[in-house]
């Protein structure tokens, strides 16, 4: 499966799915989920909460709305509860969840943003490490590419410096 890093706007960019950066309870709040609530156009904030919460590193799927998208997988990598704060155990989790729910729905490409790197609080480079290293061992069934997208350049030559270690070169 092919994996890139990309920077812009998530809610601009065509998929087969589009990834929210979630916490549990599934409320589209501010950052990469604004975003994509702002631009679909529709009641996907509503969508979503009437399917949580979720447990921690679960997710959810609404439909796109207006975003350029089929599906919003909505991955919980952060609780709304306690500290708020992702772990690597939450982060792999809501990744490996969010690319069994794209290949279940029969998905041959998907944008994610770093999951738990935002409010979330979790260090970037470490995160997308640890994403990275989850898109490269997952076995797909039906994913063929994979965009990890940030919004800043700086940010994106920061994961590409990552890809390259988790790539082995």
């Amino acid at each position: 499966m092919d994996f890139s890093i990309i920077q812009g706007n998530i809610a601009t960019q065509s998929a087969d799915c589009l990834v929210n950066a979630a916490g549990t309870s599934l409320a589209m709040g501010s950052g990469v989920a604004g975003a994509l609530r702002k631009a679909a156009n529709g009641p996907i904030n509503e969508a979503a909460m009437a399917q949580g919460p979720v447990p921690l590193g679960g997710v959810a799927v609404t439909q796109g709305f207006d975003l350029p998208a089929r599906w919003v997988i909505h991955a919980a990598a952060m609780p709304h509860y306690g500290d708020g704060r992702a772990t690597e155990h939450s982060i792999r989790a809501a990744v490996r969840n969010t690319l069994a729910k794209a290949d279940e729905l029969g998905c041959h490409s998907m944008v994610i943003p770093p999951l738990g790197c935002g409010v979330a609080g979790f260090d970037l480079a470490t995160g997308a490490r640890l994403i990275l290293e989850e898109i490269d061992r997952y076995e797909p069934t039906t994913l063929t590419d994979v965009r990890l997208i940030v919004y800043q350049e700086a940010d994106r030559e920061r994961i590409e410096a990552v890809a390259r270690g988790v790539r082995g070169g």
